[in-house]
């Protein structure tokens, strides 16, 4: 069965970086769709990015250029790095992983509707 377990959020002040991680174990990871999404305090979740197996990306139009996603086949790793942070960035945030046949392309405005996410991890930025 698949699972996906996020690290790396915290705090930090406006300007700062994280570097999300997630760990993905029980399936064939190269071959999946990988993504975050991420849920702000009041708001919708939201997809902020992803990357398939060949390295092909989308963001965000809010994250781009400030935050990159990027995955280690050989350890299974999703990651998330995340600059110039800002006090809307607050949010926890989801690794997600799309299920095998699914319909939705690998783009970020799909990431909520993949089918494997994890707990969560919790970024706060303040100002």
């Amino acid at each position: 069965q698949v699972q996906l377990v996020e690290s790396g959020g915290g705090s930090v002040q406006s300007g700062g970086s994280l570097r999300l991680s997630c760990a993905a174990s029980g399936y064939t990871y190269s071959s999946y769709c990988m993504g975050w999404f991420r849920q702000r305090p009041g708001k919708e979740r939201e997809g902020v990015a992803t990357i398939n197996r060949y390295g092909g990306t989308s963001y965000a139009d809010s994250v781009k250029g400030r935050f990159t996603i990027s995955q280690d086949n050989a350890k299974k790793t999703l990651y998330l790095q995340m600059n110039t942070l800002k006090p809307e960035d607050t949010a926890m945030y989801y690794c997600a992983a799309r299920q095998p046949g699914s319909s939705f392309s690998c783009r970020y405005y799909y990431t909520t509707f993949f089918g494997y996410c994890g707990q969560g991890t919790q970024v706060t930025v303040s100002s």
